[in-house]
C-alpha cells in the first residue's frame, strides 16, 4: 500500500470520527425540547412551558434573582391544581388556549416561541387592555369585583410567588422579624427598601 494513500485514509477516519458527534448535536438542536426542569403536577408541558415563558418575562433575572430562579412557574402550577375548583381551572386552561391562539394570530407562532420583543409588546397590550383588580378597604375590595381575565390572574399569582420567596423575603426586601427588638425612635433614612413579613 501506497505510504500517502495511509496516510489520506487515516485523516479521513480521524476527520470523521471527529464530525459524526458534531453531526449529532447538530440534528439534536433542531428538536424542540422543553425548557422545564420540573414535573408538572396539574399544566400540561406546554403549557407549563407558557406558565414559564410568562414569568419570566414579567419577572426577568437582573441584579436580583428572577422569576424562574424562585421556582414561580411551579408556585402556580401548584395554585391551579390545589387552591383553584374545577370551573376555575377549566377557566384558565381555556384562557391560556386564547393566549396562545391571539399571539398566533398576531406573531405568527405561540407565545413560548417569540421573541423578548414580540413578548414583551404583546405583554403591554395585556396591560393596557385586560381588567384590573378593586381598591380595597382594610382589606376588603371595594363594589363588585368584574372578572380580571387570565393575564391579570397570572401576573398577582407570579408577584405573590415571587414576593413571598423566602430568597426575596430575606436578601432583596429589608428584612423585619417579628418579633423583634423595639425601637422607638428611627430616623426614615434607615428604613430603605419596603418591609418583608
Amino acid at each position: 500500500m501506497d505510504r500517502r494513500a495511509a496516510l489520506k485514509k487515516t485523516a479521513m477516519a480521524a476527520g470523521s470520527a471527529a464530525l459524526v458527534p458534531s453531526l449529532f448535536s447538530l440534528l439534536q438542536a433542531c428538536q424542540k425540547k422543553p425548557r422545564l426542569n420540573w414535573e408538572p403536577i396539574f399544566l400540561t408541558l406546554n403549557q407549563a412551558e407558557l406558565i414559564s415563558t410568562l414569568v419570566d418575562t414579567l419577572l426577568p433575572r437582573t441584579e436580583t434573582p428572577g422569576a424562574l430562579d424562585m421556582k414561580v412557574d411551579l408556585f402556580i402550577d401548584v395554585v391551579f391544581a390545589k387552591l383553584f375548583d374545577k370551573s376555575a381551572q377549566q377557566a384558565m386552561i381555556a384562557q391560556m388556549e386564547r393566549l396562545n391562539t391571539t399571539c398566533e394570530e398576531k406573531f405568527g407562532s405561540i407565545f413560548s416561541e417569540l421573541s423578548v420583543q414580540d413578548r414583551e409588546e404583546f405583554l403591554k397590550e395585556q396591560e393596557s387592555t385586560s381588567g384590573k383588580y378593586n381598591g380595597k378597604v382594610w382589606g376588603t375590595a371595594v363594589g363588585e369585583q368584574k372578572p380580571v381575565g387570565f393575564y391579570r390572574t397570572l401576573k398577582s399569582l407570579a408577584l405573590w410567588g415571587y414576593f413571598s420567596s423566602e430568597e426575596i423575603g430575606k436578601n432583596v426586601l429589608n428584612y423585619d422579624p417579628i418579633p423583634g427588638e423595639y425601637l422607638g425612635c428611627i430616623p426614615l433614612s434607615d428604613i430603605g427598601n419596603t418591609w418583608s413579613l
